[in-house]
């Protein structure tokens, strides 16, 4: 029987079956169905129609052998709790599941040690790329020893300008609730926030004064209220305000814990929730929005939209075609009861 007539044994095809068919080497077949080595193209045809008569299925070991790939991306993060490096990974994986990529991730706890030892772990099992994300917008210094894997940033930006980013367009988020506000009549506006020296809440904080001078409004209380990401700072914020604007008539605030805080001490004060007074969220975190009395309107940051196309992005840099830069991906308003 001639070589190229040879049919494997019964059971799974592998390579060293499409070589003897092709009466080739293992070493050659590999070249061939990659797509790379010196051969002649009647070789070349031949390892190819072997593998299509075989019906060949590359395993995944094989297909990292072909390919020069490991099909994994290992995705890092400070955000211990998962409060937002979960639905980042969640959309990530949407993305990189219809390329059958295996996802690998790595809690810094916001620990430089820790980072660098997870950087050199992943380096040494070759993944193809590396998605970096966290609990914070702010810009963060990128990943060191990384020797040429392709890697995203993901929520919080690089540093670097050349690298690629993906985050959530703060201004625009606030620029949502704050046109709203104003939309429905309201003119006594407070802003209560984080701390100053988080991104999200100086660059909320700077476009609700924005606009609210555009409209030809002021602050309510005169001034933003930052304090703690927290439902107890909620709290006394707002207990502050009644004390000092107690004519103000909605509130938005940086993040949902804070508006749950608000929302529970203008109800205790007598306040109702929105008829005297409307309360806007931030981050639509379910089990703080839903259990909020009543259930918070919120800014939703779409944090797997920012996973999906932090990972297409990726994907075109393991593909070669990536570019750098920061991509913004919009917020949305989330409707419920109390605004």
């Amino acid at each position: 029987m001639a070589e190229t007539d040879r049919r494997p044994a019964a059971g799974r095809v592998t390579l060293t079956d499409v070589a003897a068919v092709a009466g080739v080497s293992v070493g050659t077949a590999s070249k061939a169905l990659n797509g790379n080595g010196r051969m002649r193209p009647e070789t070349r045809q031949r390892v190819f129609e072997a593998a299509r008569r075989l019906d060949f299925q590359p395993n995944e070991q094989a297909r990292a052998l072909l390919a020069g790939r490991t099909w994994t991306v290992g995705l890092i993060t400070t955000d211990g709790i998962g409060r937002f490096s979960t639905p980042v990974l969640l959309g990530a994986e949407d993305a990189l599941g219809a390329g059958k990529i295996s996802v690998l991730l790595c809690d810094t706890r916001g620990d430089a040690i820790r980072e660098h030892h997870y950087v050199q772990s992943l380096m040494a099992r070759r993944v193809d790329g590396i998605i970096v994300t966290g609990r914070r917008t702010d810009p963060r210094p990128p990943l060191r020893g990384l020797q040429d894997v392709p890697t995203v940033y993901a929520l919080a930006p690089s540093e670097d300008a050349a690298d690629m980013s993906v985050g959530s367009d703060d201004e625009g988020g606030a620029r949502l609730a704050v046109q709203h506000l104003i939309g429905s009549g309201r003119r006594r506006i407070a802003h209560v926030s984080g701390p100053a020296h988080h991104a999200a809440a100086r660059h909320r904080a700077r476009l609700t004064q924005e606009l609210l001078g555009q409209a030809e409004l002021g602050l309510s209380g005169g001034q933003v209220y930052f304090g703690d990401w927290s439902e107890a700072w909620g709290r006394r914020a707002a207990r502050n305000l009644l004390r000092t604007a107690p004519d103000t008539d909605a509130v938005f605030c940086g993040n949902d814990q804070i508006a749950r805080g608000v929302a529970d001490t203008l109800r205790e004060e007598g306040r109702h929730v929105p008829d005297d007074v409307a309360v806007i969220g931030y981050d639509n975190w379910d089990i703080m929005a839903l259990a909020s009395r009543p259930p918070l309107t919120t800014i939703d940051m779409n944090l797997s939209e920012i996973g999906r196309i932090a990972a297409l992005r990726l994907l075109d840099a393991i593909d070669g075609a990536g570019a750098g830069g920061v991509q913004t991906v919009p917020c949305r308003l989330v409707m419920r009861e109390s605004a």
